[in-house]
């Protein structure tokens, strides 16, 4: 097997897309897709995707949505239903252009919100991987990122962000401005919750600083497919940096019993 990732950009409604795409070994293993958070790209994933492949045999897909990373830079302010566009306009569009079918999303934070929208839109998805995921907008997750905001005008953030992204103020702006948007509060995707059949691993930490364990039980209250939830400790808004080793080896498990047809 080649170690080496394929490394390309694609064009999705009309937009550059950076695509990342990593050999798996198992050819029958599903594609596992990952779906970054708000301040996410490819590079800001850095190994854990390559360490899944390695850890599921499965291969992956790893793409810097627009505005993101070195895909095309953003041109006009984010809406309220952006994460619905994505993942009901852009990433079925992407997974047809790449050829890939019956995945399993791999979704943080943002990501973890489009998977879920994704699944409930009668997509075929093998399995769900959310990790932090957004499904209704709290009061933690609007402190922190006006915190951010501050944090971003006022330190070396910019800076950090330019390592990861082709225009850090507009990705950091498209992303906080809507967050920050009083419209934005009522943001919730609840209703689609119960229209989500496949199999969902769900895990939050609990010193997660943009949500509460309250987005993991509304989850698990209200799916319609079989749920299993993986609460850590001594774990912030990224499980897979602060934790990757109990992630990747539930990340292993569950797939492993999708592949066995459980």
């Amino acid at each position: 097997m080649s170690e080496k990732a394929d490394h390309s950009f694609v064009t999705v409604q009309g937009r550059k897309l950076e695509v990342q795409k990593i050999p798996g070994e198992n050819r029958d293993a599903p594609t596992l897709v990952f779906l970054h958070e708000g301040l996410g790209s490819v590079a800001m994933w850095r190994d854990f995707p390559q360490k899944a492949a390695a850890a599921t045999g499965c291969a992956a897909v790893v793409y810097s949505r627009y505005g993101y990373g070195q895909s095309e830079v953003l041109r006009e302010p984010r809406a309220v239903d952006y994460m619905h566009v994505e993942a009901l306009e852009v990433l079925p569009e992407l997974l047809e252009r790449l050829g890939v079918g019956d995945p399993v999303l791999v979704g943080h934070s943002d990501g973890g919100s489009i998977a879920l929208i994704y699944a409930a839109a009668k997509h075929s998805v093998r399995g769900l991987v959310v990790m932090a995921p957004h499904v209704f907008v709290e009061d933690i997750s609007v402190t922190s990122i006006a915190e951010a905001k501050t944090a971003f005008e006022g330190t070396d953030l910019a800076q950090k962000l330019g390592r990861y992204h082709a225009d850090a103020a507009k990705t950091f702006r498209g992303w906080n401005d809507i967050w920050l948007d009083p419209a934005f509060r009522s943001w919730n995707i609840e209703e689609v919750l119960p229209r989500i059949h496949c199999p969902v691993l769900a895990i939050q930490g609990f010193d997660d600083e943009y949500g509460t364990m309250a987005q993991l039980e509304a989850i698990a209250r209200q799916t319609g497919g079989p749920i299993e939830l993986l609460r850590l400790a001594d774990c912030r808004h990224s499980p897979h940096r602060d934790q990757p080793g109990v992630v990747l080896e539930a990340m292993a498990s569950f797939i492993a019993r999708l592949e066995g047809g459980a």
